[in-house]
């Protein structure tokens, strides 16, 4: 049966789900009104463009349609998986991706439990807010003064004179692009990321906190003993959903820096595919690159909440 009526006189099943939507929109009809315009952005632009996916396995003519368009199956991927691009652009952009996941994930943690042991509220609000500062710059912005901190008249080569080095172009040399990247994510997102761990901390037992100062522990310890554990399960959120993300590297700042001279360790699978799309027409060819792309991550995110929850008992679902 769809529906069977309770003791409290409430159906169940089918039909006493659909009432109690009803009744839960009834009541809170202003709330899910102001989420609204969010859903329709998402439906729109997350879930309706999936129906373009198919052209990553036609032979996709726009005069034709994605209808009449031949269809090839997995011809696109064969020859990504095969040519010789396949393996720098994947190499790259893992390489990246965990080089990210080394230095800039625990960077904000740090950063938040440094500035939990600062007492003084006016100090700790001035560096809170100089901190979040650069993730108000713009990415054109930022990509700017990394080029002219890093030309052979930057900043970064007076530093370097200073100690008696030598004047380069930074971002001319294959091997310094990757360190450059990483130090500037770090700089821009230290301070804001850090705002979802401050606000864990702040959910801590300051009772806690006494009880390890009457037992002697120092604040290296209690950081460790308390501070830390109690905002793992956050630490394991964030890791999880940055491990989901690991194959998506931020293309606009890598767009913005690299060049013919450090594309061998700079080009990653988000520019390839804007390359190979945007300017070569390759347009089915493309959405190959990028379906793989999504896919690997995908697995990776279920990986990573499937291992999270054997674990340590905390996962996302």
């Amino acid at each position: 049966m769809d529906s069977i009526v309770s003791r409290s006189g409430r159906r169940t099943g089918i039909f006493g789900v659909l009432e109690w939507i009803q009744r839960e929109i009834r009541r809170n009809w202003m709330l899910y009104l102001m989420i609204l315009p969010l859903l329709v952005y998402y439906f729109l632009f997350h879930y309706m463009v999936m129906y373009g996916a198919q052209i990553a396995f036609k032979e996709y003519v726009p005069a034709l349609g994605i209808h009449k368009s031949p269809w090839v199956g997995f011809a696109h991927f064969q020859s990504f998986f095969s040519s010789r691009y396949f393996s720098r652009i994947l190499g790259n952009t893992l390489i990246i991706s965990f080089l990210s996941l080394a230095f800039v994930f625990p960077a904000p943690i740090i950063f938040a439990l440094l500035l939990n042991e600062i007492r003084k509220k006016t100090v700790k609000r001035f560096v809170q807010t100089v901190s979040y500062l650069p993730h108000f710059v713009s990415i054109m912005v930022v990509a700017g003064m990394i080029i002219n901190f890093t030309a052979r008249g930057g900043f970064i080569n007076d530093l370097v004179e200073l100690f008696g080095g030598e004047r380069l172009n930074w971002l001319q040399l294959p091997g310094a692009f990757r360190p450059i990247y990483i130090i500037s994510e770090v700089w821009q997102t230290i301070g804001w990321t850090s705002i979802i761990y401050i606000a864990a901390l702040t959910s801590v037992d300051q009772e806690r906190y006494e009880a390890a100062e009457v037992d002697g522990a120092g604040r290296l310890q209690k950081m460790w003993y308390i501070s830390l554990p109690s905002i793992m399960p956050t630490i394991t959120t964030m890791l999880i959903l940055r491990i989901g993300n690991i194959m998506n590297v931020g293309f606009e700042k890598i767009f913005l820096l690299y060049n013919d001279a450090t594309r061998e360790t700079a080009d990653v699978i988000s520019t390839f595919v804007y390359r190979r799309g945007l300017m070569d027409f390759a347009f089915s060819f493309s959405s190959a690159v990028g379906l793989f792309n999504s896919v690997i991550s995908l697995i990776l995110l279920f990986s990573a909440n499937y291992l999270s929850r054997k674990m340590t008992e905390s996962s996302i679902f």
